[in-house]
């Protein structure tokens, strides 16, 4: 398993269980480096919905009880395993990132930062595993993807636009749930 992309490069790889792995080992080491309790430190994103095509790219979410106001050791903590903060604005969320080497040019990991138990933690969740359960779901968003892929629209923003409808669509079904 080879895990990392560029600056806004996409790409898909075939689903391996290989990125639960990833994922367990990873929150070891936030666990051991950040005082955090276990369910607080979720794996989100396509690589942790089983027979998902993915960027091969880790995405984690993290659960604060409050990002705007939060101890510097949690920053300490996520640096002693290698990962580094963007400077990525977007709302409720902190991002940070493990790159391949110093050079900072491919990303393997990212860790959203959120507040535990909010809108965007409790969609991000919902949506891993509406997907997992949820078979023409899953497949419908892989055909998404691919098409994209396939049809080469554009980097990284695009891919991300591309796939925001069906991704909203599945945050709306937890308001029915």
């Amino acid at each position: 398993m080879k895990l990392g992309l560029k600056r806004d490069e996409v790409m898909l790889v075939p689903y391996t269980d290989e990125w639960e792995k990833e994922f367990q080992r990873v929150k070891k080491e936030i666990q051991e480096n950040v005082n955090l309790d276990e369910t607080r430190i979720e794996h989100i994103g396509s690589t942790s919905i089983v027979n998902m095509d993915a960027k091969p790219i880790l995405d984690i979410v993290v659960g604060l009880d409050d990002i705007t106001n939060f101890d510097n050791t949690i920053i300490i903590g996520l640096q002693k395993v290698g990962f580094l903060r963007l400077k990525v604005e977007r709302p409720n969320e902190i991002v940070f990132a493990k790159f391949v080497d110093d050079t900072y040019e491919e990303k393997t990991h990212y860790i959203h930062l959120v507040d535990f138990g909010n809108e965007l933690w409790n969609n991000l969740i919902f949506f891993r595993d509406y997907l997992n359960s949820n078979e023409s779901a899953r497949e419908e968003y892989k055909n998404l993807k691919a098409d994209f892929i396939r049809n080469k629209q554009g980097g990284i923003k695009e891919y991300t636009d591309n796939k925001e409808k069906f991704v909203n669509e599945i945050y709306g079904k937890r308001k029915n749930v």
